[in-house]
C-alpha cells in the first residue's frame, strides 16, 4: 500500500476540529507547510500558528536558539556528487543512472570556479585556526577579508594555502594590535615560519594597501601585559616593568632592530626579581619564546640605562 493510500484509509474521528460533513466523503488529513489539509478535496482543517519570539542580538543568543544547521556556507552553496554505486537508500544504481550522475558531476565541476574551490578549502581551516588561538570574531572577519583579496589576486597559485591563511590571520592580528605572536600562529597552523613569513610579506605589500589597512608592528609594551598575565604576575609588577622600559628608552636604549619579545621578557624578569614574585629565566624565556642568552643580554642592556 502506498503512502497516499494509507492516508486515504485513515478515517477522521468525529471529535476532529472540523466535522466530516464540511469536508469530502473520504477525508485524508495531512499537515503540510503549517496547515492541516485534506489531500482529497484540499480543504484546510486548521493551521499551526507559530508565536513571535524575541529577536536574537548576540552570537550566543543566535547559537542558543538555532534549530537547524545552515544550508548555505558564507561563500556560496556546494554540491557534491560522489562516485558511489548505491543511492541514498542503499540500492544499486543501474548503468543508465551511473552515466547520468557522471555527466551531472562533470557539469557541476564545470560550473564551479577556482576561487570557490579555494574558499571551500580555506574557510574551515581559518575557522579552526581562530578557534584554536581563541581569536575574537572581528579579527577573524578581517582575516577572511584579507584572504579573499589574496585569492582573487591569485597569489595562492603554486603556493601554500595554509601559509596564506596563517599570514592573513597574523596580518589581521597586527592590524588590530592584538597581542599574539607569529610563532603561536605558526605552531597552531602547523606551517613552517619561513612559509608564513614569505606569504605575510606579499600580503603587506600587495593586499593591505588595497584594503586601506595599516600593518602595525607589535611593541614591547603590549607584550609586557601579555607575558605578565601568562606568568601570573600581579598588576603592580607589570606596571613596574612598563616603567623600567619607559625610563630605559628615555635614557637612550636603542630598540631598533631588537625583538620586542626579548625586551618585554627582560623587564618582566627584572621586575619580578625585584619583588616577591620571583620567576626563573627558564620560565620567562619559555613564555616569551626567546632564549635565556637573549634574556640575559637584554636585561644587561636595560640595567645599564636605568642607572
Amino acid at each position: 500500500m502506498s503512502y497516499r493510500d494509507r492516508l486515504r484509509s485513515a478515517k477522521v474521528s468525529s471529535n476532529e476540529e472540523s466535522p466530516v460533513g464540511e469536508c469530502c466523503g473520504d477525508p485524508a488529513i495531512e499537515s503540510k507547510d503549517g496547515d492541516v489539509v485534506c489531500l482529497n478535496c484540499g480543504m484546510i482543517q486548521s493551521r499551526n500558528m507559530v508565536g513571535n519570539e524575541r529577536r536574537a542580538y548576540t552570537v550566543e543568543e543566535v547559537n542558543k536558539r538555532r534549530r537547524t544547521e545552515p544550508r548555505w556556507r558564507e561563500f556560496g552553496p556546494r554540491t557534491m556528487l560522489p562516485n558511489s554505486k548505491i543511492d541514498s537508500k542503499g540500492r544499486l544504481i543501474n548503468a543508465k543512472g551511473k552515466t547520468l550522475f557522471s555527466r551531472l558531476s562533470k557539469i557541476q565541476n564545470s560550473l564551479i570556479s577556482s576561487i570557490e574551490r579555494n574558499f571551500w578549502e580555506a574557510k574551515p581551516k581559518l575557522k579552526m585556526l581562530t578557534s584554536k588561538l581563541n581569536i575574537p570574531e572581528y579579527i577573524k572577519e578581517t582575516a577572511w577579508k584579507i584572504y579573499s583579496v589574496v585569492a582573487r589576486k591569485k597569489l595562492t597559485m603554486g603556493r601554500s594555502i595554509d601559509g596564506f591563511i596563517a599570514a592573513s590571520l597574523y596580518a589581521a592580528i597586527r592590524v588590530h594590535e592584538f597581542p599574539r605572536l607569529l610563532e603561536e600562529v605558526c605552531d597552531a597552523s602547523m606551517t613552517p615560519r619561513r612559509t608564513v613569513h614569505r606569504s605575510l610579506g606579499m600580503i603587506v605589500k600587495e593586499v593591505l594597501p588595497d584594503l586601506s589597512l595599516r600593518y602595525k608592528p607589535i611593541t614591547a609594551e603590549q607584550l609586557v601585559f601579555r607575558f605578565g598575565n601568562d606568568l601570573g604576575l600581579p598588576m603592580e609588577v607589570q606596571k613596574k616593568a612598563i616603567d623600567m622600559l619607559t625610563i630605559a628608552s628615555k635614557n637612550g636604549l636603542l630598540r631598533t632592530g631588537k625583538d620586542p619579545k626579548g625586551l618585554a621578557a627582560s623587564v618582566i624578569y627584572m621586575a619580578a626579581k625585584s619583588s616577591n614574585c620571583r620567576k626563573t629565566q627558564a620560565e620567562v624565556s619559555e613564555i616569551a619564546k626567546v632564549t635565556e642568552v637573549t634574556l640575559r643580554s637584554r636585561s644587561k642592556q636595560i640595567r645599564m640605562k636605568l642607572v
